[in-house]
Formats: C-alpha cells, structure tokens, sequence
C-alpha cells in the first residue's frame, strides 16, 4: 500500500507539473505573440474593439497546443519508462523463477522512481533466499541421507549375517542392533524437533514446574555414562517453581550434556539454574578444549561438527545443538556458547519468566 500511495504521489506530481508547464507555455506564447503583433501592426481603438481572431492567431494557438501535447507526451513517455521497465523485468524475472531458474535478477535500469527501485531491490532478496533455501535444502538432503546410511549399513550387515549364519545370535548382537535402533529414534527425533521449529509447529506444555527436581533426576540416569567418559557432575539448582515445557528443557539439558561427553576434555562438568531479571538461565560449562571463535557462529546450525569432533566415530547426529536451539526459540528465549578464561566452554540456556 505504501508502495502505491508514493508511486501515486508522483505520478500526480510529475503530471501536475507538466500541466503547468503547458499553461506557462501557453500564457508566455500569448504574451509574446500580441507583442510582436503589437509591434509590427499595430491596431487603433476602433479596430481594437472590432478586432476578431485571425487565421494567424488561430494558427499560433494550434502551434502552441501541438507544442504542449509533445511536451507532455515526452515527459509522459519517460515517466512510464520509469515506472515501467522495472515492473516489466520482474514480470520476467517471476517467471523464469516460476520455470526453475533461481538464478532470476530483476533491473531497475536508468533513474527508476524510488518505490519501484525498492521492488526490484526486495524482488532480488526474495530470488537470493529462495536459492538459498534450495541450497540448504539440497544440504540437508544429503546429510540426512548420509547420517542414515552408517546405522542402517550396520544393521543390514549384522542382520545378513544372523540370517547366514555368520553370527551366533546371542544377547551381545541383541543388545548391538537395538543401540543402533535407539540411534536411529534419536537422529528421527531430532529431525522432527527441527522441522517443527523451522516451520513454527513445534508444541510446548508450558506450566509452572520444579524444574530443579526434573534436572536431578535426568542427570542422575545420565551421569554413568558422563562418569565413564571422566567427567564429573556438579550441579548448582534454584529451587523455585518456573514457567516452561519441563520436558523439552530437560531434552535440551541431555542434549548439551551429550554434546560435551562427546566433544570436552573430561573433567568437572557443571550445571547451573537460576532467575535473574526475569529471566530464566541454564548454564552448562565444562573445562575444555573450548570452542573457536568462528566455528562457535555456526555451532547451533545443524550437522555442523568441528574438525577435532569426535561425535562422528561415536555415534553423533550433528542435530543436538540445532535441538536446543530449537527448544530454546519455542520458549520465546536464545542460546549461545562461549569461550571461558580457562579455556572451557559455557552454553547458556535461556527463556523470559
């Protein structure tokens, strides 16, 4: 609307503007028409008061008539130019997008009117995100696909060679298969939480819930595996009852505590929540290696794994950290890593009260 209304707006102006050229043009001729007439055939009163127009009067107002109208033709040919020529390439440029073709830029051309310009300028953002969304798309694809194949890979050998014989079936390849069962559940999961949160379907639970009590009993079912990997748990709680979907913070919670098991140096691993400002926190910091600066931007994206990861060989999907972010956002909060001055890392969770 703010579009139509300035291009509106200038149009009249521009229009406005030749009209009155036209009359300035057409008093002005008059002006200097009786002059010369007055000049070189000059009239008594009588002949004034009987004085009728001429052929030559009449042939100089048809001249000044013709001159206004190209004038104003002229003028109106550059200003349709103007309006013109970048509606016409974004026409164009739609339909190549529309083919296929995300390559589509629109031209504004030579001096184009302001609000036109801003078109084309917000047609050639729209092209460039719809790029890049086909390119994240075209990503995500093969992650996924790859991320898919080892589990599957694994559980169409084992199961070969149970059916061939090749393996005693014994509790042991049980137990294997159903881990990368439960792996595959874990990478399904996480694609849902994502998908959700990127189109905004992700549900929340929201109640007033002792949130301190829930960590408790998540961590103590994860802390065997934090402590066989050499890492040692210190937990720091309020107690106090706070608003939120306890489930998907602890889901959250499990995922960055996942995250450091596979990638920190083991050592103490501790687990802050608190209320300040109105503001709900979670903190998790662990003693190290810490988190560079430029792969730290990009750390909640997912399937982005440092080059020092060791996730990949034990068993990582690349998607926990996109989980907590989604989490995060669904609470109407943020999350963000940092570097600590004794080189751990703090991941801070946070949601408004």
């Amino acid at each position: 609307m703010k579009i139509l209304n300035g291009l509106s707006r200038q149009i009249i102006v521009s229009m406005s503007a030749v009209v009155l050229c036209v009359i300035a043009l057409a008093v002005v001729g008059s002006y200097v028409f009786y002059s010369l007439l007055w000049a070189y055939w000059p009239l008594s009163e009588e002949d004034v008061d009987t004085w009728m127009p001429s052929n030559i009067e009449w042939a100089w107002m048809g001249l000044i008539t013709l001159v206004s109208l190209a004038v104003g033709a002229v003028v109106a040919l550059k200003l349709s130019r103007r309006i013109l020529m970048p509606l016409n390439s974004v026409a164009e440029s739609l339909r190549k997008l529309a083919d296929g073709d995300l390559e589509a830029q629109a031209v504004a051309g030579e001096h184009p009117i302001g609000e036109a310009a801003i078109l084309v300028d917000d047609f050639n953002s729209m092209a460039q995100r719809l790029k890049r969304m086909a390119q994240e798309q075209a990503f995500w694809n093969a992650a996924i696909a790859h991320e898919l194949r080892t589990p599957l890979t694994i559980l169409r050998g084992r199961l070969q060679g149970l059916a061939e014989g090749v393996f005693e079936p014994d509790n042991a390849q049980f137990y294997s298969l159903l881990g990368q069962v439960e792996g595959l559940t874990r990478l399904i999961e996480d694609l849902r939480v994502v998908g959700l949160a990127d189109s905004g379907y992700l549900e929340l639970h929201l109640q007033n819930a002792d949130l301190a009590a829930g960590i408790e009993d998540d961590v103590r079912l994860f802390e065997p595996s934090l402590t066989a990997a050499g890492f040692v748990l210190h937990l720091d709680l309020q107690r106090r009852l706070m608003r939120c979907d306890p489930g998907r913070i602890r889901q959250a919670l499990l995922a960055l505590l996942d995250n450091i098991r596979r990638h920190a140096t083991p050592g103490n691993v501790n687990i802050h929540l608190s209320t300040r400002d109105a503001i709900h926190y979670l903190r998790v910091r662990d003693d190290g290696p810490g988190i560079d600066a430029e792969f730290a931007v990009h750390l909640f994206e997912a399937f982005q794994r440092g080059e020092n990861s060791r996730s990949r060989a034990q068993g990582g999907s690349g998607l926990g950290l996109a989980v907590v972010r989604a989490i995060a956002l669904a609470h109407g909060g943020a999350v963000s890593c940092r570097r600590m001055e004794n080189g751990g890392t703090l991941f801070e969770f946070s949601w408004p009260v």
